[in-house]
């Protein structure tokens, strides 16, 4: 059985070269594949291998001071769903080209919202304070063709950095509601809120840990169809079980 890997941090990085020639040798020494990316503002990966290669890596990215905290979230596939190992030095590890969505630059994270908490606003139609609920999903229109939760407001763009401006014709209509942004993992919907909440929508929430971290703590309450992933098993339902079970290439 192979474990599949992916995580993210935003932490300030003076030397990402260093950086990724470091988790390079990690992920080649457990045999591991997929995408490594490292920028300034942090690391994002998607790796998949052994589970004893998968901890040996975790463990040691963990003893690094900047990434002690460092989240991740896991699921299993029968064959590893990436062809090779990628390591790239990126200008930010999720490009959105707005200097007032960085996480590093905000005097705080966005605000957040459980997963628990969220399906519970789901099945009340409401947030805690009486105020309705939308849903707002920050990835592109491919991904949101595989699913989505029910009723969300989805935004015909083909890549991130669309979101501003694919957003405009909502705003008028998001005033009055409480505004959970979502994505697959986390880290678009961090930046979109922070985005959002800077551009004056101060009823922006982000979901915690995204599709896959509401999957993983409360399964599919709420949600339609499956979630897009990058790698070779194409999307997850609910339960994390892959639509294609990724072949190793020979």
């Amino acid at each position: 059985m192979i474990d599949n890997l992916a995580a993210y941090h935003f932490v300030a990085i003076d030397d990402p070269t260093a950086v990724a020639d470091w988790l390079r040798a990690l992920a080649e020494a457990g045999e591991l594949r997929g995408t490594v990316l490292v920028a300034p503002e942090g690391i994002n990966l998607f790796l998949a291998g052994r589970v004893e290669a998968i901890d040996t890596l975790v463990d040691a990215v963990r003893a690094d001071p900047r990434f002690a905290t460092l989240q991740i979230k896991r699921s299993r596939s029968e064959a590893v769903p990436f062809a090779r190992l990628k390591v790239k030095v990126k200008s930010e590890i999720i490009s959105f080209r707005r200097p007032d969505a960085m996480p590093l630059a905000a005097p705080a994270r966005a605000p957040d919202v459980a997963p628990e908490d969220l399906a519970r606003w789901i099945a009340q139609g409401h947030d805690d304070a009486g105020r309705r609920l939308v849903l707002l999903d920050t990835r592109n229109r491919e991904e949101v063709a595989h699913g989505s939760f029910a009723g969300a407001l989805t935004l015909p763009i083909d890549n991130f950095t669309e979101l501003p401006d694919a957003l405009v014709p909502h705003r008028d209509a998001l005033r009055d509601a409480t505004v959970v942004s979502f994505c697959t993992g986390g880290i678009r919907c961090e930046k979109a809120a922070l985005w959002m909440r800077a551009d004056g929508m101060n009823n922006v929430l982000q979901l915690d840990g995204g599709i896959l971290g509401y999957f993983e703590r409360v399964g599919g309450f709420g949600y339609d169809g499956r979630c897009f992933v990058f790698d070779d098993r194409v999307a997850l339902d609910p339960a994390l079980r892959p639509l294609h079970d990724g072949v190793e290439a020979a």
